[in-house]
């Protein structure tokens, strides 16, 4: 096989996935404008996002589901606010959901602290009054950890191969291709949540050094410091919520780091902000990454509203130490499916809601 055939059966994969989900976000829309599963709805949604800027032309992109356009996120609040929703705070949340209140809240929700939150997403947000929550990771603020996502999308987008060790031995990666690029960023990436995860990102920053690539640097470019924070937040629309100091699965660690993870990034909230964090994200927030365990940490250490990144929309019997969220992914940039998202149907359709 050559390389432009590694090429297409990568891109005929994702078509294929995208085509999916497309076609249940088209079923879901039909089914909301036919007045059907009106109830799936139920109190409202949290939106998970992550990177808001202008879109970038790159050669390599796994992470693309993960960004969206500040144009995308304008059209997103004003599509629910036709769809009659009131936009809340995440720590306001709780008392919404007691409350007796008919209306649907919509709730934004933004992990890791891009700059790009501070530079794009927020005066949108600001625009139209809608308030929002930062997750903050420490680490990334302090420059002692890395975005190990971020460093090996750009280490496969810049080279057409990669040392890396895996168990005891070190393997040269092909990464030629996009079939190449995308299968060595999967294979890290899943070793990366196989073993301990200190130590695989400790190796990814071994390699990134071979490459001539600084991982900090990355982190103070692409993450705001505490100085950024202070400035996103002097406006009351935007609050900070915890999200660990290293952003590690909490599912995996001992109770011991788990609970300080969490204790300590509120801690470092607090520094900044004056008081401690009422919200907590738990990082990557799959049912791989977070566990009862971890719920039952954040009620002891006072967060009121935690969330995952379990798809679903709201009760009022909702746990709130296991709140779920809604993403609004890169590749689906359309009103229409933001409304789909919303109505719940599609986990309704999933046997997720």
């Amino acid at each position: 096989m050559n390389e432009s055939d590694g090429s297409l059966n990568t891109l005929l994969r994702k078509l294929a996935k995208r085509a999916v989900i497309t076609g249940g976000l088209e079923a879901a829309r039909l089914a909301g404008l036919a007045g059907l599963m009106g109830s799936a709805r139920g109190r409202g949604a949290i939106f998970t996002l992550h990177h808001v800027r202008p879109k970038a032309k790159r050669v390599f992109e796994p992470n693309a589901h993960l960004e969206i356009t500040p144009g995308f996120l304008e059209t997103a609040i004003v599509q629910l606010k036709r769809c009659g929703y009131i936009f809340l705070a995440l720590d306001a949340l709780p008392a919404h959901l007691a409350s007796n209140d008919p209306r649907p809240a919509a709730v934004f929700t933004l992990d890791d602290g891009y700059r790009n939150n501070l530079d794009h997403a927020a005066p949108i947000f600001f625009k139209h009054g809608v308030p929002f929550t930062v997750f903050v990771t420490g680490g990334f603020v302090d420059r002692t950890d890395i975005l190990w996502w971020e460093v090996l999308a750009d280490l496969l987008e810049r080279n057409t191969s990669l040392k890396y060790r895996f168990d005891n031995s070190l393997e040269t990666l092909p990464a030629r291709t996009q079939d190449q690029k995308q299968t060595a960023f999967d294979r890290i990436a899943a070793f990366t949540h196989a073993i301990d995860e200190a130590a695989a990102i400790g190796r990814l920053r071994h390699a990134a050094e071979l490459c001539g690539l600084d991982c900090i640097r990355m982190t103070a470019d692409l993450v705001m410091d505490e100085a950024g924070l202070k400035t996103l937040i002097e406006n009351p629309l935007a609050s900070l919520g915890a999200h660990t100091i290293t952003h590690r699965a909490l599912a995996r660690l001992t109770d011991g780091a788990a609970r300080s993870e969490m204790d300590r990034s509120a801690q470092r909230v607090e520094a900044i902000t004056g008081r401690r964090p009422s919200t907590f994200a738990y990082p990557y927030g799959d049912t791989v990454s977070v566990s009862p365990r971890e719920y039952r940490l954040a009620r002891d250490l006072g967060f009121t509203a935690a969330v995952t990144t379990q798809p679903g929309t709201l009760s009022s019997s909702q746990d709130l130490a296991a709140l779920p969220r809604i993403s609004l992914n890169g590749h689906f940039q359309k009103a229409a499916y933001v409304g789909a998202l919303a109505s719940g149907i599609p986990f309704k359709l999933m046997g997720r809601g």
